[in-house]
C-alpha cells in the first residue's frame, strides 16, 4: 500500500507545476535585466561604436561585460533571491538582491584595486543602479501577476493541515484570509480528536483523527500535498514529528510549523538552539533613542516638504471651504495623542457649522453609540465641498502643520476622541504607546471598510513591529489608496 501510495504522490501531474515555471521566469527575467543593465551602461559611457573592439585604455570592456553578468546572474542565485521561501510576499526575495549585487560589485571593486586595473567609474556608476532598479521592478510585476494568479485560485501550494479542532481553524482562516501568500489548505488532520466532516467554521475536509505516524503519513501521501502545516498543540510525539520532517524532505513535501505566536513581524523573531530544541526568542518592541529620532526627522523632513509643495493646493482648497458654507476653514478637534495627551488636530472643514452637537443623535439613530468607533453611515452633516475633500482625504492635509508640531507623525494609529478612547480594553490601550498618524495599517489594508476588531489588531501590529521601511511602505500604498478613493484615511 505504502509503494502504490507513493507512485500516486510522484505522478501527480500538478503537484507545484507553478513553482517550477516560475523559477524558470525569473532566471530568464533576472539575466534580460542584467544584460539590459550593464549593455546599457556600456554603450551609454563608451557608445556602440567600434572602439578597437572593445578595448579602452587596457580593458576589454566586452569581455569583463559578459564576465560581469554572467557572475552577476550567478550571484542572485548563490544569495537564494530565487528560493522558493523568499518568493512572492515580504521583502527578503528583494534585499537578497540588493545585497547580491551589493556584494559582487564590492568584489569588483577589491579586485580592480588588488591587481591595479582602473575600470571606468562611470560604467560600474550606471550598470550597477540600472540593474538593481531593473531586478527588484521585474521582480515586483512577476508579483503582481502571481498574486492575481493566486486570488483566482491558480498558483498555490496545496496544503494539509495537522493539529488540534481550534488551532487548525485557526491556521486555515489564515491561509484562507491570504490567497497572495500561496497556500491553500485542502484538508485537515486531527490527531487525538473527536471526528467530524469538516473542520470548524471552513470548508476543509477531515482526513481523520489518529495520531500514529504511519496513519499521518498515509494520509499526506494520499492528498498528494505540496505542504504540511503543523499547528500549535499538535497532538503528536516530538521524535514523530522529527521523523515526519524526514520522510516529507524525502518526498520534496515542505513542513510549516506555525507557532500559537499571532501578529509578530520577522525581525522579532530570532531562533536559538537549546538541547536540540528550535527556541523562538521574540524582542521588546521599543520605540526608544535612535529610532525615536530617526522617525522624527524623518517626519519633520517630510511633512516640510509636502507642505511647501502643497501649499497652492492648501489655498485652494481653503477658498472653496469658505466659500461653500458660512464658517471657519480649519477645523480643530481634541483628540487623544501619545500616552494619553491631548492635542487639537486640525482639518479643513468638511461638515457644517456646530455638527459635533449632532453626533450623539445621529449614532443614536443608527445603533452605534456604545462601540469604540464613532462613524455615522451617509452623515447629513457633512457639506457637498466636504464630500469631495473626504473622498481624496484632503481634508486631513493641514494634519502636517500637526506633524511638524510633533503631536502627530506620518504613520501611527489614527487619533481618536477622548469618549471613544474611554471604551477601549487593555488591548487597545496600547495604541497610545506611539504618537498617531496621519495614515496607519488599517488604512491602507481596506480603510473606513474594516471592523474595529481588525482596525485595532493591524494598529497594534504596527505598534509592535514598527520600523522605518514600514512606514515608508506604508505612505506608497496610502497614495495609492487615496487616488483609489476607496474610503476615508
Amino acid at each position: 500500500m505504502g509503494a502504490q501510495h507513493e507512485t500516486r504522490v510522484r505522478a501527480l501531474p500538478g503537484r507545484d507545476v507553478w513553482r517550477r515555471r516560475y523559477a524558470v521566469r525569473l532566471r530568464m527575467l533576472d539575466g534580460a535585466v542584467i544584460v539590459w543593465a550593464v549593455v546599457g551602461a556600456y554603450g551609454v559611457r563608451f557608445g556602440f561604436a567600434d572602439v578597437e573592439h572593445g578595448q579602452i585604455r587596457d580593458i576589454d570592456y566586452i569581455a569583463l561585460s559578459a564576465v560581469l553578468a554572467s557572475a552577476w546572474w550567478i550571484m542572485l542565485g548563490v544569495w537564494g533571491s530565487r528560493e522558493a521561501k523568499v518568493l512572492g510576499s515580504g521583502a527578503e526575495e528583494y534585499k537578497r538582491i540588493v545585497a547580491a549585487s551589493v556584494w559582487l560589485f564590492g568584489l569588483l571593486a577589491v579586485v580592480s584595486y588588488a591587481l591595479r586595473i582602473d575600470t571606468a567609474r562611470g560604467f560600474v556608476g550606471l550598470a550597477f543602479p540600472a540593474g538593481v532598479l531593473g531586478l527588484v521592478t521585474g521582480r515586483w510585476l512577476v508579483r503582481q501577476h502571481l498574486s492575481l494568479e493566486r486570488q483566482r485560485g491558480r498558483s498555490a501550494s496545496r496544503v494539509l493541515i495537522i493539529g488540534g479542532p481550534h488551532s487548525a481553524a485557526h491556521l486555515a482562516r489564515s491561509l484562507a484570509s491570504a490567497p497572495s501568500a500561496g497556500y491553500l489548505p485542502v484538508a485537515a488532520h486531527l490527531p487525538g480528536s473527536n471526528y467530524s466532516e469538516r473542520l470548524l467554521g471552513m470548508d476543509v475536509p477531515i482526513t481523520g483523527v489518529e495520531n500514529d505516524f504511519s496513519s499521518i503519513l498515509s494520509v499526506i501521501v494520499e492528498q498528494g500535498v505540496d505542504a504540511v502545516a503543523i499547528s500549535a498543540g499538535v497532538n503528536m510525539h516530538p521524535t514523530d514529528l522529527r521523523r515526519l520532517g524526514w520522510e516529507l524532505a524525502s518526498r520534496d513535501i515542505g513542513m510549516i510549523l506555525a507557532p500559537a505566536l499571532t501578529d509578530i513581524a520577522g525581525p522579532r523573531i530570532h531562533t536559538q538552539p537549546v538541547a536540540g530544541l528550535p527556541l523562538i526568542h521574540v524582542s521588546t518592541p521599543k520605540l526608544t533613542g535612535g529610532k525615536k529620532v530617526a522617525k522624527r526627522a524623518f517626519d519633520i523632513a517630510a511633512a516640510g516638504t509636502l507642505v511647501l509643495l502643497l501649499s497652492p493646493l492648501f489655498a485652494a482648497v481653503a477658498i472653496l471651504v469658505k466659500l461653500s458654507s458660512p464658517g471657519p476653514v480649519f477645523y480643530r478637534q481634541e483628540r487623544i495623542g501619545l500616552r494619553g495627551s491631548t492635542f487639537g488636530m486640525l482639518k479643513f472643514r468638511s461638515m457644517r457649522v456646530n455638527a459635533d452637537t449632532e453626533l450623539q443623535a445621529l449614532l443614536d439613530a443608527q445603533g452605534t453609540s456604545d462601540r469604540p468607533l464613532f462613524k455615522v453611515d451617509n452623515d447629513p452633516r457633512i457639506t457637498g465641498v466636504g464630500r469631495v475633500l473626504r473622498k481624496y482625504s484632503l481634508d486631513e492635509l493641514p494634519q502636517l502643520l500637526n506633524v511638524l508640531g510633533g503631536s502627530m507623525s506620518l504613520v501611527g494609529p489614527r487619533p481618536q476622541r477622548e469618549g471613544e478612547v474611554a471604551l477601549y480594553d487593555d488591548a487597545a490601550h496600547r495604541r497610545l504607546y506611539v504618537s498617531p498618524g496621519m495614515s496607519g495599517l488599517w488604512q491602507v489594508s481596506g480603510r473606513s471598510n474594516l471592523s474595529w476588531e481588525e482596525s485595532i489588531r493591524l494598529d497594534l501590529y504596527y505598534v509592535e513591529n514598527w520600523s522605518l521601511t514600514g512606514d515608508l511602505v506604508i505612505l506608497v500604498k496610502t497614495f495609492k489608496a487615496v487616488f483609489a478613493s476607496t474610503g476615508a484615511v
